[in-house]
């Protein structure tokens, strides 16, 4: 009965860090842009830039590690994963897209997401080749950082081509950072820590088993992620257009978010079912 008791304390702590985090950067960033807007110094641009892309993503990815419960995933090793998720993902994505995407109007999104959520489990698969990556919980969270590392990046990226294309226009930048900010939780992070928990949980200490359900979940995500871009164009031949491209991208948002609680529940019960049984974490993690 004892145990019990701890095992409840454990899984139903609440830990409310991730807000501090997302609400001391959000107070750095209004300043940071306020202070741009004033000076027109153009130095600290990038930085502005970057911490507002990079907020969101920092924020999801720690409210993720607070609740790891039972887990011995450690912080280096998940910050490992946000920074190999998103340079190797981001660089292999740009490398691969130009080779393998048709110019075919209806595949071209599906295409994107086949690509992209192969290329954001790069980095994790890098970390875990040495490690025990058997428990569905660290694999959550890594690939929750490795995609929301692709989030950060991509996001950059979007937000410094909004500002060129502007002609130097501090307000699209802004309009841009905060857009991908509000659907940066939806997409990228959300996708891949589906995939990798269920990678983790079907492989055993070692070695990673391809097995139906990873193929499976891998064409799921693929398909949420083509879904979430191609939206937009296939409804734009439909009345009532941004109606409908709302109520389509809410779908599946609904749908990423509801699988994504499946797999942190079932995580969190495959963690303590371990800790009864006996079964060490990964030790590798520390």
């Amino acid at each position: 009965m004892e145990d019990q008791t701890d095992y409840e304390e454990i899984v139903n702590h609440r830990n409310l860090s991730w807000l501090k985090v997302f609400t001391g950067g959000l107070l750095l960033y209004i300043f940071g842009v306020g202070a741009l807007a004033v000076t027109r110094n153009s130095n600290i641009f990038p930085t502005v830039v970057m911490l507002g892309n990079f907020l969101v993503p920092i924020t999801y990815v720690a409210f993720f590690y607070q609740r790891r419960h039972l887990s011995k995933l450690d912080l280096p090793t998940t910050a490992l994963a946000f920074f190999y998720g998103g340079m190797l993902g981001v660089l292999a994505a740009a490398t691969l897209e130009p080779i393998f995407l048709s110019q075919h109007e209806l595949l071209y999104s599906f295409e994107v997401g086949i690509i992209e959520e192969f290329a954001k489990i790069i980095g994790v698969l890098i970390i875990a080749k040495r490690c025990f990556h058997d428990s569905e919980m660290d694999g959550l969270i890594l690939g929750a950082a490795s995609g929301m590392g692709f989030a950060a990046l991509e996001s950059t990226g979007y937000a410094f081509t909004a500002f060129l294309a502007s002609g130097g226009s501090l307000s699209q930048t802004v309009l841009i950072t905060l857009i991908r900010g509000v659907i940066a939780p939806i997409g990228h992070g959300t996708w891949t820590a589906i995939l990798v928990s269920v990678m983790f949980r079907e492989s055993g200490p070692r070695i990673f088993h391809l097995n139906y359900k990873v193929i499976g979940t891998y064409l799921t995500v693929a398909a949420l992620h083509g879904l979430w871009n191609g939206l937009p164009e296939v409804l734009a031949i439909f009345p009532q257009t941004v109606v409908n491209v709302f109520t389509g991208q809410v779908i599946v948002a609904i749908i990423g978010f509801f699988l994504l609680w499946r797999r942190y529940n079932e995580a969190k019960r495959l963690q303590i079912e371990r800790l009864r049984q006996g079964i060490p974490q990964a030790t590798c993690w520390k």
